[in-house]
């Protein structure tokens, strides 16, 4: 059975980013979440949770967390801040010709199909040396989803019906990318 790693960014003594009355730990920690039952819900997969409450976990650990459970792709939830509106995704430089990049291609165009219906911003595929990304063995994504300082980003983010359907492009995207049987 395929293994998918969730990995809510932050937590604990690590806030994230927070603006607009929310706290990127908090919101990483609950579409993860819904993420982890609709994958298990729709597919055959073990979804698995780097974090399951507000504890504070190494971006190493994360990392030889997934490792050691020989996870097929592991995807790393996070919110962007510092100015700008819109979502991208990440991978680890160089990888774009590979297995890796094929997965981002999928999963951030899925994600993008249904930010689009919110006339929402696409800032891009991109790369960096981000430590989860680097110290993963197995093919693995990191997605800025909106940003929480962005008051026009934050109300999407602060509406319940808005993260159902952000976690549900989000599990598509991840069954669509890696073949998961219904």
């Amino acid at each position: 059975m395929p293994k998918i790693i969730l990995d809510p960014g932050h937590g604990g003594n690590d806030p994230g980013a927070t603006g607009n009355g929310l706290q990127e730990k908090q919101l990483t920690l609950t579409i993860a979440a819904k993420v982890q039952t609709l994958l298990e819900e729709q597919y055959i997969v073990d979804a698995i949770l780097t974090r399951s409450s507000d504890v504070y976990v190494g971006l190493s650990e994360r990392a030889q967390f997934a490792n050691g459970l020989g996870a097929d792709y592991f995807v790393s939830f996070h919110h962007n801040a510092g100015g700008g509106t819109g979502f991208e995704s990440y991978i680890y430089p160089g990888t774009s010709g590979t297995e890796t990049g094929r997965r981002q291609d999928v999963v951030h165009a899925e994600i993008m199909k249904f930010y689009a219906g919110y006339g929402l911003r696409d800032r891009g595929q991109k790369e960096a040396n981000f430590a989860v990304l680097r110290e993963t063995a197995m093919p693995a994504i990191l997605l800025e989803n909106l940003f929480i300082d962005h008051s026009g980003d934050a109300s999407y983010l602060k509406n319940p019906t808005f993260i159902q359907g952000l976690s549900q492009a989000v599990a598509s995207g991840i069954a669509k990318a890696v073949n998961l049987q219904p």
